[in-house]
């Protein structure tokens, strides 16, 4: 197991649609802070983050169905991002890519106002009450997104966490930020969104099992 991964780390060393910059790269001034439209992905189209992108299939699905914009997944989990990195290179995809980052040095990766649009797709829920600031919708990792986020960029919060959507919605209400769309059980609304039809691995399987899915859409009001 642990050569596999070794493995994967070093072909990725290879991709060139892979970031993989450690904390002194960061801490010194990352080059591409700034540069992510001009330098990696050599267009000037919206720049969207999904954060614990897990193996990617979520980012490239989103970048196969809107081809008019840039998808980066972000997470630490180097032998899961290979999974999606691989398979949009096989593709020949210019349009995502990843970074293997922890999401709490996010600030150290893009500059003010460079990011567009933030998905957060089936995070951990981070159940224990003191392990409520590891919730990757808490005020404190938000103020972090305000930092990078457009005026008005949208933040999608998708998960099977009944817990962590509610604890979301609490946080868009005591803070007065911008709730634009939620919904408790996402494919059993009548209303229909144009992303619905991207499923990743584990959402099918919490679908199989009959576990309703939940989803917000919300602008920051810092």
């Amino acid at each position: 197991m642990a050569k596999n991964k070794l493995r994967k780390f070093a072909q990725m060393e290879d991709y060139p649609h892979v970031q993989q910059p450690d904390l002194e790269v960061l801490e010194k001034g990352y080059a591409m802070k700034g540069n992510w439209k001009k330098e990696f992905f050599k267009n000037e189209n919206p720049l969207v983050l999904e954060l614990g992108c897990g193996m990617g299939e979520y980012s490239v699905g989103l970048a196969e169905k809107f081809p008019e914009k840039n998808f980066l997944g972000v997470d630490i989990k180097g032998a899961r991002i290979w999974q999606g990195a691989t398979d949009a290179l096989g593709k020949e995809m210019k349009n995502v890519g990843f970074l293997r980052i922890r999401i709490d040095w996010i600030e150290k990766c893009f500059a003010e106002n460079e990011v567009d649009e933030i998905w957060i797709t089936f995070p951990d829920p981070q159940l224990k009450k003191r392990r409520g600031t590891k919730r990757l919708t808490h005020p404190d990792f938000l103020k972090r997104y305000d930092n990078i986020l457009k005026k008005d960029g949208l933040i999608h919060l998708k998960t099977d966490s009944q817990f962590l959507h509610g604890f979301t919605l609490g946080i868009i209400t005591g803070e007065n930020h911008i709730l634009e769309d939620s919904t408790h059980d996402l494919y059993n609304s009548p209303v229909k969104r144009e992303h619905m039809e991207i499923k990743t691995h584990y959402e099918q399987i919490y679908l199989n099992k009959g576990l309703p899915i939940t989803y917000l859409r919300f602008r920051l009001n810092y």
